[in-house]
């Protein structure tokens, strides 16, 4: 196999955007030390847009377009995300080809007051930028108050700070990342808060033409993440889910065997579908499928009508 001489990654300019990459810059420099890799800083729209939330403005992709357009026009290699940024409808000519180790998957409850979820009073303000946190937060806590909550990790801690919310619910893994695992209260288990699809995992993507950087990336790849995350992206592409679905998807592998678990329900709450699928890893897609039809067939289909109606 061929070294190569130069990369060049593309990256959002937030604090954690840049840890990741510096993280695949780290693992890429200790695999191919002659190497200059470089990072492409970009804004995108995602990122500029913070008075609110991506349901109603253009989704996921708004994190990724401009990431895009420098793979597009060559000015970078490859793109670092955090997989459950990434849009599930990734169109040609751009493809996810290499799936990192998963961190921790799970969502964290942050307060400066309370120690859980079950400790705050009634009516107390959540704060949160995701649909799936919410419903499952009104389906177990239905006289909280939830309110959309957008910006960086660092802006929504400072929000948390200034006294709007009464706690507020992200993702571990961006918490410990940047050296903030201190702020977590507690740990939302997966049976009270599933994880979106892909939380917890970096993915990289390059343009599909590119076989020279698929090949430089394929030693990155994780096997185990990348049948776990294949099998909740598909739940995610057969009930069409974007971010403008409550939808949450976590898979685990035991030996050879792939467990997925997976919900669907309304924002407020009130409607929540489960399912559950398993077999062997080497049929993750499958396994995904599986759970999405038992989801349609609980009812799953009724929510999403009504999600999409005006």
């Amino acid at each position: 196999m061929s070294q190569p001489g130069r990369l060049t990654i593309a990256t959002r300019a937030s604090r954690l955007a840049l840890w990741q990459a510096e993280h695949v810059r780290g693992r890429l420099q200790a695999l191919y030390p002659s190497c200059t890799v470089e990072l492409l800083t970009l804004t995108t729209r995602g990122d500029q847009i913070l008075d609110r939330t991506l349901s109603k403005v253009g989704g996921k992709g708004l994190f990724v377009k401009e990431l895009e357009n420098a793979l597009l026009d060559g000015r970078a290699d490859l793109a670092v995300h955090s997989l459950k940024d990434v849009p599930i409808d990734l169109q040609a000519p751009f493809e996810l080809c290499a799936m990192l180790e998963r961190a921790d998957p799970r969502d964290a409850f942050v307060s400066n007051r309370y120690a859980g979820l079950q400790d705050l009073p009634d009516g107390a303000v959540v704060g949160t930028s995701s649909l799936r946190r919410e419903s499952q937060i009104r389906a177990r806590y239905p006289k909280l108050v939830v309110q959309p909550l957008r910006g960086n990790l660092d802006t929504r801690l400072a929000k948390l700070d200034a006294g709007g919310y009464d706690a507020i619910v992200l993702a571990v893994v961006g918490l410990e990342r940047l050296g903030l695992g201190g702020r977590i209260r507690s740990i939302l288990q997966p049976e009270s808060s599933l994880p979106a699809a892909g939380q917890g995992a970096l993915g990289i993507e390059i343009r599909a033409d590119r076989h020279d950087v698929r090949e430089w990336l394929a030693p990155l790849a994780s096997a185990r993440t990348t049948a776990c995350v294949t099998a909740e992206r598909t739940v995610s592409r057969v009930l069409g889910g974007s971010c403008q679905v409550p939808l949450a998807a976590y898979a685990t592998i035991d030996g050879d065997v792939l467990r997925l678990r997976a919900l669907v329900a309304s924002v407020d709450g009130r409607q929540v579908v489960h399912a559950e699928a398993s077999g062997p890893a080497a049929q993750a897609e499958r396994i995904g499928a599986a759970a999405a039809r038992e989801l349609l067939d609980k009812g799953a289909d009724a929510i999403l009508a009504d999600l999409a109606s005006p």
